[in-house]
This record gives C-alpha cells, sequence and structure tokens, in this order.
C-alpha cells in the first residue's frame, strides 16, 4: 500500500453505513447507557448465583454498548461524513 492512498482525504462512507447510522440515530442515547447498566446489573446477578463463566460474558458487553453509544453520539452530532456536511468548527 503506497503512502500516498493513506493520506488522501476524498474518503465516504458506503450505502450500508449510511442506511445503518441513519437508522442508529434514530435511538436516544440514553438507551445505550441503559443497556451497559443492564448488563453490569445482569453480571452481579449471574455472579451471586455462582454462574462466573455467564457473569464474565455478560460484564463484557458493558464497554461495547458504551462504545457504541458514543459512536452514535458522534454521528448525531457530526453526520456520517463530516466532510460532505461542511467543516463545523
Amino acid at each position: 500500500m503506497a503512502l500516498s492512498s493513506l493520506a488522501r482525504t476524498d474518503h465516504s462512507e458506503g450505502s450500508v453505513a449510511r442506511s445503518i447510522e441513519e437508522q442508529t440515530a434514530k435511538l436516544p442515547s440514553d438507551t445505550f447507557l441503559w443497556a451497559a447498566v443492564a448488563s453490569m446489573a445482569t453480571s452481579a446477578t449471574f455472579h451471586l448465583m455462582g454462574n462466573k463463566d455467564a457473569s464474565v460474558f455478560v460484564g463484557q458487553w458493558a464497554p461495547t454498548f458504551l462504545i457504541l453509544g458514543l459512536y452514535n453520539k458522534l454521528v448525531k452530532q457530526l453526520g456520517s461524513d463530516y466532510r460532505d456536511s461542511g467543516a463545523r468548527a
């Protein structure tokens, strides 16, 4: 891969990414926060019931939900293609 191809700035989102972002932008941002809290509560419940494997598995969902929420928030604020919507400072 040439260095010049890495420095290109004419990248744009594909139609699939744009469609997904349009649908997820309809979700309130706190949906992902509540999903993370629910996964932590479920993980704690599994831990108290003695099911350690399920506890660890479900507990690892929380950071994923939080990152998805952050991505959702950025898409709402900046749009899927920041360059196409004009530079906002």
